[in-house]
């Protein structure tokens, strides 16, 4: 097993459960809210400022500024006048990256595929659900009535979409974005846990 999984997620569609599930069939670690702490140690910010920008968009014109710097390595001064929601971004691309150099695992949610677009050992999905489903599974899951766990739905998707559509050049969700989508309400947790194992499998006997 050398392969490094991204799972983007419809907030209500088992993503991050599914990858869990997935990291535990492996017996690799699976990284979502660690890869936060992880970020705010290596990166000397402290983890509460991290979590609070976490997902979370900035409008601001400095974006091109941000990639900018990062793909030409940023410089003190640069990085000093960055917003620090760019900073917190930053921390998280490069601890992507430093996290997928050291071997398999699973990244679910930002930007973790566009982070590893040039590695050639992952393997990008993205997993959705039915509206009913999510609705229900969230309802379960925060003890919400069905029209706030609708309300919280549509609000985490578009801050994820935002937040993916502004740092990333592709579209969140969109199929020509992964490698594969898969929709979690119709096969489950357990179903989807087994198509998206034997998917890598079969890849890595392509790639040999």
């Amino acid at each position: 097993m050398k392969t490094v999984i991204t799972i983007g997620r419809q907030f209500g569609s088992a993503g991050r459960e599914i990858g869990e599930k997935v990291a535990e069939y492996f017996g690799i670690k699976c990284y979502d809210k660690e890869l936060l702490t992880r970020a705010a140690k290596e990166s000397g910010f402290c983890e509460e400022m991290i979590q609070n920008h976490d997902e979370r968009p900035t409008n601001s014109f400095l974006y091109n500024l941000v990639m900018d710097t990062y793909s030409f390595g940023y410089n003190a001064s640069s990085f000093v006048d960055m917003p620090i929601s760019h900073k917190v971004f930053l921390a998280q691309f490069d601890t992507i990256k430093k996290i997928a150099s050291e071997g398999p695992c699973v990244i679910v949610g930002r930007c973790a595929d566009y982070a590893l677009a040039g590695f050639e050992n992952a393997v990008h999905l993205f997993i959705y659900a039915d509206e009913a489903a999510k609705v229900k599974r969230i309802m379960e899951k925060y003890s919400l009535s069905e029209a706030k766990a609708r309300d919280m739905i549509i609000k985490k998707d578009k801050q994820r979409q935002s937040y993916y559509n502004y740092y990333s050049s592709k579209k969140w969700g969109r199929a020509d974005s992964y490698d594969l989508c898969i929709n979690s309400s119709i096969l489950g947790v357990e179903g989807t846990v087994k198509l998206i194992t034997q998917y890598v499998e079969d890849v890595e006997t392509k790639r040999g």
